[in-house]
Order: C-alpha cells, then structure tokens, then sequence
C-alpha cells in the first residue's frame, strides 16, 4: 500500500496527532497571522495617543514573529519523536520548548535594547515568559478540542460512509435474473457467466471496510454491469472506452464509477428503442484525474429523477468525506449528450488482485 494511502486511512480512522503539522507552509501562515492581530490588539491598549503605538507595534511583531517561528521550526522537527506520547507530555513539551524560545529572544532583546545597562530586565522578561505560557496552554488547549471534533466527526463520517455505500444496490437485479434465466436453456455458459459478474457486483456493494480502491478495479466492475445489462439490451447498447492506462492504480471509492454508468444505461439508454452509446473517459490533466461517463441525453422527464439525484448525491456525499473540495461532481448536457464529471485529486493505492477482469 502506497505512503499516500495510509496517510488517508490513518486520517479516516482519527489517529492523527493532536499538535498541528507546523511543518506546512498554511499552519505556519495562520499561526503568523493570528499572532499579528494579537499584537495589533496590545498596542491599540498601550496607546496613549491615537489609535495605536506603532512604536511598540513594530518592536513586539518583531519579536513575536521570530519567536513563533522559530518555535514552529523545533516543534517541526521533534514532531515525529513526541507524537507517540501521551496528551500530557505532549503538553508539558511543547510548553517548555515555546518558554525557552521566549526566554532567550527576551534576554536578547533586553540586551539588543538596552544596551547601556548591564543588568537585565527581569520583571519585562518574566512578564514576557508568563504571557508566553498563557498563549501556549490556551493554543494547545484550542488544538486539542479541535483534535477531538474531528476524531468524533471521522467516527460519523465512517458510519455515514458505511451506510451510504451499503445504500447503493443495483435495481436492475429482477432483470438480470430474467436475462440469465432465459439464458440458462440456450446459452448455459453465458448464463453462468452473468451469474458470476452478478455475484461479483453484489459481493462490492457489501464490502464496506475499504475506503479507497485502484481504478482499475472500479472500471472491471463496470465491465461486469455492461456485459449483463449487454445481453438484455443486446444491439441497443455500444460501450466505448478511451481510459488511459496509466490510472490503473489512482485512488477512488469503490461504487463511485458503477453507479453512473448504471444511470447512464438506466436513463439514456434503456427509454430509447433505438438505444445509444455509453462512452467512459479517463484523463490525467494537472494535479487531478478526471472521469467523465457520457450517453445520450435523457428525455425531459427524467432529467430530475429521484433515483438519479439519489445516486449522484451519494456519491457526492462519499467524495467530500474522503477528499473535501478537491473532489467534484458534476453533470452538463451539450448537443443532446448528458455527461457526469468526475474530479479527483491524484492519488494511487495498491493494485488488489480480485481476478477480475480488466475493460
């Protein structure tokens, strides 16, 4: 299994530690930020004379700056050494780190400051140290809270996960099982074949433990789904694929592509007499890969269908809580051609060997 795919699979399961990775340029940008307005909030208080002392605002964000980022940089690179200790330690450790970073630009700045002087400060130092453990100790306390929302919005999401994916059933199970009944007097080997994909199709839609699967193994269930839902529509229904085959081991949720190209057949294909094609595209462009199912365009009142709107929510709903707004979902209609975009950031898991069969 690749790094990326155990890092999502240890953010869907809440082990992620507590402290923020001060290691990403966008935590670093907040925390900079956030202490700025602090400063700007302590020199509007000092201010004796309009609206606020920029002498002093000067001088403090010097000082903050330098020390929040220099405490960022230590706790960066004891990140992967303490993240196994218990919330206390964690706690105590980074409290320690942040005071003795505070304590020695205090003495610096003293000395830079008041150079004509040869005794320190103490009272400006240890004032500086006392408000730096405040700050510290509510900081940390904040990244905690959020810490535990979010395991406690994972353990939701895994279940909301769960039972949407268990949700997703095929509803053209009655006639793929007249299609194989009427196969099994003339066409026997077929028959058992549909049964095998049929079975296949079902054993997917209840496998709930995994998160991600390689494209692959989505495309060769929807090959599955064509063959069958192919012997009952027979002629009326031409496939084309044009997916490139350097996506094989690109992340997706199980059941995300099916379902579309069932839509495709159930809404585009299967009220036209004449039938259609379903094409299904698959691209690399960027930092993200895109799907695209396209067939003929629906008739007007099936446009809004309550099954279709179900699908693609669900799907919807499964993209954000595995990928956020990287991952988008959305459908266009161009010279009577209905299509559904799939977005999805670049990201490759482990092939599964499922002896499927491969489009």
């Amino acid at each position: 299994m690749s790094t990326g795919s155990r890092k999502i699979r240890r953010e869907m399961s809440g082990e992620e530690f507590f402290v923020p990775d001060l290691c990403r340029v966008r935590a670093v940008f907040m925390l900079l930020v956030t202490s700025e307005l602090m400063v700007l909030v302590l020199a509007v208080i000092r201010a004796q004379s309009g609206w606020i002392d920029w002498h002093y605002f000067g001088l403090l964000s010097l000082f903050t700056q330098w020390t929040v980022l220099t405490s960022a940089a230590i706790i960066c690179a004891l990140r992967r050494r303490i993240q196994h200790l218990s919330v206390v330690r964690v706690t105590a450790l980074v409290t320690v780190v942040v005071l003795l970073d505070v304590l020695v630009f205090s003495l610096f700045a003293d000395q830079v400051l008041n150079p004509q002087t040869s005794t320190v400060q103490w009272q400006a130092v240890g004032r500086n140290v006392l408000l730096a453990l405040i700050i510290t100790l509510m900081v940390l306390r904040y990244f905690f809270l959020q810490h535990q929302w979010q395991q406690q919005r994972q353990a939701e999401m895994q279940a909301r996960l769960t039972a949407l994916q268990a949700r997703i059933h095929p509803h053209f199970l009655f006639n793929s099982m007249n299609t194989i009944a009427s196969l099994i007097a003339t066409r026997p080997e077929q028959a058992e074949e549909a049964v095998l994909d049929l079975s296949e199709l079902f054993r997917a839609s209840l496998r709930t433990q995994d998160r991600l699967v390689p494209l692959s193994e989505e495309l060769s269930l929807c090959e599955r789904y064509l063959v069958i839902e192919g012997l009952r529509l027979e002629k009326r229904l031409t496939v084309e694929w044009q997916v490139d085959p350097a996506l094989a081991r690109q992340a997706i949720p199980p059941l995300t592509l099916q379902p579309l190209v069932e839509n495709a057949i159930y809404h585009g294909i299967q009220p036209r007499p004449e039938g259609g094609r379903v094409r299904i595209e698959g691209y690399q462009k960027g930092a993200f890969v895109y799907l695209m199912v396209q067939n003929p365009r629906p008739k007007e009142d099936q446009i809004h269908h309550e099954g279709n709107r179900m699908a693609l929510d669900n799907i919807q709903a499964r993209l954000w809580a595995l990928f956020g707004d990287t991952a988008v979902l959305k459908n266009s209609q161009h010279n009577d051609i209905y299509t559904v975009t799939l977005r999805l950031p670049r990201q490759t898991v482990g092939t599964v060997g499922s002896g499927a069969r491969q489009p």
